[in-house]
């Protein structure tokens, strides 16, 4: 039966209904003895009377309406249009002076809401009855929603709306004690998070949603831990910013990250204070296509750049920021440069074609293993790429550049965090002779990026494990994308020169745990399901990471989570004829070239292999 002929359909449906209820209401009103003359209105009256009311109806978009998946809503809609409907019948019979009597209003007013609006909503009876007793289709995942408020109402809500998407909600879990025992659309609310593990078991829950969009990261990330321990898998909900119109679907629920334990709140940003530096700014991104330079690039593009320049040597990941910019940015100015920062010659034809107000130098090569076994290319990129960029951004007046920094250039023991650490000594060398404003920021391991842990553990995990570990004491900071680019934004914002900015990581993290979580959030048992493995520490890595060396002391910044290390002291063409020095070593041995580093970066201990 196709949707017009529905639509005809109830249209004769109401129309019968319509005169039913006024005839009702005559029989009612004289004891079922009506005198003719009283009826005389009707007969003169009824086809205008129907003719108003269908049309109130339309007006209500009652004929519009999905009555399978009918709520208060629509019951408000057919109370409206019928009171409506009644009220312009009545204006009716005053104007051409031929009214019903009053009482019959309010009858048939009375029958038209009860037989128009039960028709309707036999739909939705009829709909109920092909479901289970909660009120979901009899096949799919069996869901326990954590948090009866008004997130999970909705939730269970749109899971009765769609039912294709294959979610039976079984209950609640609310830490409310006056809630338990309690229903929401007919779903039971069981029992408060310490009954989690026996509800659970008992209801044969597939997987757990959180629904708790206003709750603190803390809180959330401790409710992650406890249902993490159930094997269930686990589903969650935007957070409230990203809730702001109040709605939810159940396309918004998504799987539950290793991010979502961190357990920070949301970064602050002072929006104007960083508007004011970017805004109508040609801004540059070395190595934009990477994990941070990208979410730097989309993170600028907020602030309506004059012209946003994105440089990497690899094509690719450059070409897909592109075309996510193109998408999401369709205005925005940008230009995709394919070049690398070792090529000064070519950097200068881009400083002299483009001269950027703002740098972001992203651009290195960071894997510490890889580095290890490759200084060489380390030293040729991350130092000698970083000497030429500052050198062109002095010369063609850059008013800012912001250095990526890492936590492996504090007391440096492999070659990938001694040539970070050298980035910071040049950056605090050119300042104090340059008008460019020179800082660097430095931070931990940022989830997800391109080479870190978890890519690798969701593989591992994906493959049926072993699940790999260096060591099970090793720590690191961690830090999510968005937050890494949103404070190194903001840190340059709050630049001065020569500064070396400290972003606050929480707590380190061990990388067995954050192993061990991983696998639960999956659906797995660690060291059951999939096992874990350790390896040993890998050349030049450190059991612990650190953010600060002892020398550089801590100076507290406006912004809570954004700390300022001591500047050091160096001489930039001292600095310079150090580089160039090891650069001359490059044609030597890797052992030369160790020893030169060590030279460059008095912190820098190389950690060597025990035999």
């Amino acid at each position: 039966m196709n949707r017009r002929f529905k639509e005809i359909l109830l249209v004769l449906i109401d129309v019968v209904f319509i005169n039913a209820s006024i005839l009702a209401g005559y029989f009612i009103r004289f004891d079922w003895k009506i005198p003719a003359n009283e009826f005389l209105p009707y007969e003169k009256t009824f086809i205008p009377i129907t003719i108003i009311m269908i049309v109130t109806f339309y007006a209500f978009k009652l004929y519009k309406s999905i009555w399978r998946y009918a709520s208060v809503d629509e019951l408000v809609y057919i109370v409206l249009a019928v009171s409506f409907g009644t009220l312009f019948s009545f204006i009716y019979g005053v104007l051409t002076k031929c009214t019903l009597p009053k009482t019959i209003y309010f009858i048939m007013w009375a029958f038209v809401i009860i037989s128009s609006g039960g028709i309707r909503f036999l739909r939705r009876l009829v709909y109920s009855m092909e479901m289970t007793p909660n009120g979901t289709t009899k096949n799919g995942k069996r869901i326990l929603i954590f948090g009866a408020g008004d997130a999970g109402s909705m939730v269970v809500r749109e899971m009765k709306k769609h039912p294709e998407m294959g979610y039976i909600p079984v209950g609640f879990i609310d830490d409310d004690k006056s809630k338990k025992g309690k229903q929401i659309h007919g779903i039971d609310i069981l029992g408060k998070r310490d009954d989690l593990l026996n509800i659970t078991k008992e209801k044969n829950i597939d997987e757990i949603l959180i629904a708790l969009p206003s709750a603190e990261k803390q809180e959330k990330s401790e409710i992650i831990r406890l249902c993490s321990k159930t094997g269930c898998k686990l589903k969650t909900l935007p957070g409230i910013y990203e809730l702001i119109g109040g709605n939810i679907s159940v396309s918004q629920i998504r799987d539950v990250e290793i991010e979502d334990l961190l357990g920070r709140d949301p970064i602050e940003l002072n929006i104007d204070e960083i508007a004011g530096y970017l805004t109508n700014r040609v801004v540059m991104v070395t190595g934009g296509g990477g994990s941070i330079g990208s979410e730097l690039c989309r993170q600028i593009a907020r602030f309506n750049p004059k012209k946003l320049i994105i440089l990497d040597i690899y094509e690719n990941n450059a070409y897909d920021l592109q075309m996510e910019l193109n998408y999401d940015w369709p205005n925005l100015d940008k230009e995709v440069i394919i070049a690398s920062i070792r090529d000064k010659k070519r950097l200068e034809e881009i400083f002299n074609e483009y001269h950027p107000d703002v740098i972001f130098h992203a651009a290195a090569h960071k894997h510490v293993p890889l580095m290890e076994m490759n200084p060489k290319e380390a030293i040729k990129n991350n130092v000698v790429g970083t000497l030429n960029l500052v050198e062109c951004a002095d010369k063609y007046g850059v008013k800012k550049f912001v250095q990526i920094s890492t936590d492996k250039a504090v007391n440096p023991t492999n070659i990938m965090g001694a040539t970070k650490r050298a980035c910071e000594m040049i950056i605090q060398a050119i300042d104090k002779v340059s008008k460019t404003e020179f800082v660097a920021v430095r931070f931990g391991n940022v989830l997800g990026s391109n080479g870190s842990v978890i890519p690798l553990f969701k593989k591992q995990i994906k493959a049926g494990g072993p699940v790999t570990v260096t060591d099970p004491n090793i720590t690191r900071f961690f830090m999510t994308i968005p937050e890494a680019a949103q404070l190194v934004i903001q840190a340059g914002a709050m630049a001065r020169g020569g500064e070396i900015f400290i972003l606050d990581m929480g707590e380190p993290v061990k990388i067995d745990d954050l192993a061990r979580e991983l696998i639960r959030l999956s659906g797995f048992e660690p060291d059951v399901d999939i096992k874990i493995k350790y390896t040993g520490l890998r050349p030049g890595e450190k059991l612990y990471e650190e953010l600060l060396m002892s020398e550089e002391g801590l100076q507290n910044t406006k912004h809570k989570k954004i700390f300022i290390g001591k500047p050091g002291d160096y001489d930039f063409d001292e600095l310079k004829e150090k580089i160039y020095n090891l650069q001359s070593k490059l044609d030597c041995d890797d052992e030369e070239i160790f020893k030169g580093m060590e030279e460059l970066v008095p912190t820098y201990k190389r950690k060597k292999e025990e035999n």
